[in-house]
């Protein structure tokens, strides 16, 4: 019994010299360096989702389908079999306030000669493909 009273104080005394400061424990890691810009980047504006994915039938008789992207930002087209999208916006009109201002015909166009007028509630669009005149499609 004497020892174990013995061993007690010793662990005693062992505790009590331990320093009461606080401690910050850190893992080896080292500090990010590009810390500093990911705070001040400004934020991360994500692509519009799709509102509507429709397939028309031309007056060519050819397919056409179209993702109609939500807030009115635009349309993906795609022609026939075609997996590769091509990316319809409406063009930019001269400055208002310094602000861009589109048209409000409703036509979206793309580089190459695409040009897309309708909606994604209507059945009918007007498609003018390059090289081609415009034609109306339907779903």
């Amino acid at each position: 019994m004497i020892r174990n009273i013995i061993l007690l104080a010793i662990g005693a005394a062992a505790l009590a010299a331990c320093n009461s400061e606080s401690h910050t424990i850190t893992a080896n890691q080292a500090p990010d360096p590009m810390a500093d810009e990911l705070a001040n980047a400004a934020p991360v504006e994500l692509p519009p989702a799709i509102a509507a994915s429709k397939t028309y039938r031309c007056k060519d008789n050819g397919l056409v389908k179209i993702d109609w992207l939500a807030g009115g930002q635009g349309a993906n087209l795609r022609v026939g079999d075609a997996t590769t999208a091509i990316a319809l916006r409406a063009p930019a009109s001269a400055p208002v306030g310094g602000n861009e201002v589109a048209p409000a015909d409703g036509t979206l166009t793309a580089e190459g000669g695409y040009s897309l007028k309708g909606e994604a509630s209507g059945s009918n669009v007007s498609l003018t493909l390059p090289g081609k005149a415009a034609q109306t499609c339907h779903l």
